[in-house]
């Protein structure tokens, strides 16, 4: 164990070259007296570690010193392939560099962990888009993958939603692939960090003037922060619904399964009818109602009244616009009415 934390600190100083003590801890999830320890044990055994005094301090390895504790395991080789990405790596003009840094890691690799390595890319592929959709067409990737790089600032015309089209100067800090959409995470001028929709944006101009990115700013951090914000402005309202048995996986698939699970896990038992009522956050009554009315008769709004009426109304109106065949019998045997 204590091999294993030596060689990570040993690596890590030289993948970053000079870190505190604390960064150390933190890096490493040890405790800062730890980190000490393990730096004399370097030192004892030879590695030349140095302390750098002073409010800049920290600890850094001798300048040119490259340890040869670097060799990958079967494991590791093979978890490498998984990150292979060949459509985003394309997409940000990198196919043939990735393809490249593939055959010199296969070409690196000792026997054992080349199998298996070869073996992983074999049996799995990842593919990043959602059913029902492809990725989007985003022609000014490139562009904005090459600023990103070389923290240049961009001017865009960027098309919220709707028609409406702005103007925006920007310090692209970063690009997140989610779910086959890229999105840039920038920051306007005097602006906190914000994320774009690369797909949307019409025109694009990079330009000359550097900017300095702000210390300490972490992408994935930035990310997470912003997806969990998101997921709470997005619910602004509540429906209570009668859920048929057996349909919880359809209302799952329609509405997503965080919301969905935390309601059945708060639900009370089920009716005698097996009917389940439930508390589910919306992002509005008319979104909640074109989601809904895809359950048909298997679910049944309580509330709020006007989702209810919204419901009602439309299942008016297709009663009238299908005429005498909405009547008839259901050939797909679903649940056509709700029992109370």
């Amino acid at each position: 164990m204590r091999a294993s934390r030596l060689i990570s600190l040993l690596l890590v100083l030289q993948a970053r070259g000079r870190m505190t003590a604390a960064e150390l801890s933190e890096e490493l999830e040890v405790s800062v007296r730890t980190v000490y320890r393990d730096v004399e044990a370097l030192s004892s055994a030879g590695v030349p570690v140095y302390a750098d005094r002073g409010p800049a301090g920290g600890y850094r390895l001798l300048d040119g010193y490259r340890t040869r504790l670097n060799g990958l395991t079967a494991e590791e080789a093979s978890s490498l392939f998984l990150a292979g990405l060949p459509g985003p790596a394309a997409e940000l003009g990198l196919a043939e560099v990735a393809a490249a840094a593939e055959l010199k890691l296969l070409a690196a690799l000792p026997p054992e962990p080349r199998s298996q390595a070869s073996r992983m890319r074999e049996r799995f592929l990842l593919d990043v888009p959602g059913w029902y959709r492809d990725a989007d067409d985003a022609p000014h990737l490139g562009q904005v993958a090459d600023a990103v790089w070389e923290g240049r600032r961009l001017r865009m015309v960027y098309r919220r939603w709707g028609p409406a089209e702005v103007v925006r100067e920007v310090r692209p800090y970063g690009l997140v692939l989610k779910g086959g959409s890229w999105y840039m995470v920038a920051a306007p001028e005097e602006s906190a960090a914000r994320t774009y929709r690369v797909s949307r944006i019409v025109s694009l101009e990079v330009l000359p003037e550097r900017f300095a990115r702000p210390e300490g700013f972490d992408l994935g951090e930035f990310w997470q922060t912003y997806t969990a914000e998101f997921r709470e402005r997005m619910y602004t309202a509540e429906a209570t619904v009668r859920l048929a048995p057996g349909m919880e996986g359809l209302l799952s698939h329609t509405l997503g399964a965080r919301p969905v699970d935390a309601a059945l896990a708060e639900a009370g038992p089920p009716g005698e009818d097996g009917w389940t009522v439930l508390r589910l956050p919306v992002e509005s009554v008319r979104h909640a109602c074109w989601q809904l009315l895809r359950l048909g008769a298997n679910l049944e709004v309580l509330g709020p009244p006007e989702l209810r009426e919204m419901m009602a109304g439309t299942v008016t109106r297709l009663a009238a616009m299908y005429g005498d065949t909405a009547g008839r019998d259901d050939p797909g045997g679903v649940i056509r009415s709700a029992p109370r």
